[in-house]
């Protein structure tokens, strides 16, 4: 049987398989019967009409990353912008009304198909799902300083908490959270720290401009 490699559905389930090469398979048959002559089959596989939706559907079940609009147009052969988001919506809406354990979401300003937050708790149960990320207050609160103050150097993060802040900042960059965005023009050039495209999936934002408003208290 053959499987197609994304799912455990045979071939033909989705096109035609009009012929095999024998040749394939002929440490099975040492002795073939002679084969008759044939017509040629065509290699090109017949035309497809597949809607755009199915087409931006399979692009987001397969992206391992989120995608922008302008990629999943050109997957989907539409016209960039507003004509791929409508299409996204009215996705949205279909799982929505079917009552779907899937969502599209807006994240690190891009578009990915994530699984609905209920069903959290029941996935982590499954082999295979991603660990979750786990910081300390300490680590947390290193990390905000650096999401709202960003482009925002070592000294300045450890003047606002009050506290040696280095190995913190090295567990933030090791967990792909934060990043050295440049240097400080002040003396010594030290390094400026801001946030990376992990710490925007990990949090659920499509951008920083999504980052809660600070209280003024």
């Amino acid at each position: 049987m053959i499987f197609h490699p994304f799912n455990a559905r045979r071939a033909r389930d989705f096109w035609t398989v009009q012929h095999v090469p024998t040749r394939l398979f002929a440490d099975l048959a040492p002795e073939p019967p002679p084969e008759e002559p044939q017509t040629a089959v065509p290699t090109t596989a017949p035309p497809v009409d597949v809607q755009p939706m199915a087409l931006l559907e399979a692009a987001l079940f397969l992206a391992k990353e989120p995608m922008s609009s302008r990629r999943l147009a050109q997957l989907a052969g539409l016209p960039e912008g507003t004509r791929t988001r409508q299409l996204i919506r009215e996705l949205n809406k279909r799982y929505e009304k079917n009552q779907s354990a899937f969502c599209i979401a807006e994240i690190a300003e891009g578009l990915q198909l994530r699984t609905r937050p209920e069903f959290a708790a029941w996935l982590v149960r499954m082999q295979g799902i991603p660990a979750a990320v786990r910081l300390s207050n300490p680590a947390m609160e290193t990390l905000t300083v650096i999401a709202y103050r960003q482009p925002i150097p070592r000294a300045a993060v450890e003047r606002i908490r009050g506290v040696q802040c280095g190995e913190l900042i090295r567990q933030l960059l090791d967990q792909d959270l934060a990043k050295i965005v440049g240097r400080s023009e002040d003396l010594g050039r030290p390094f400026l720290y801001g946030t990376t495209a992990k710490f925007l999936r990990i949090f659920g934002l499509g951008s920083l401009h999504d980052l809660p408003a600070l209280s003024e208290e």
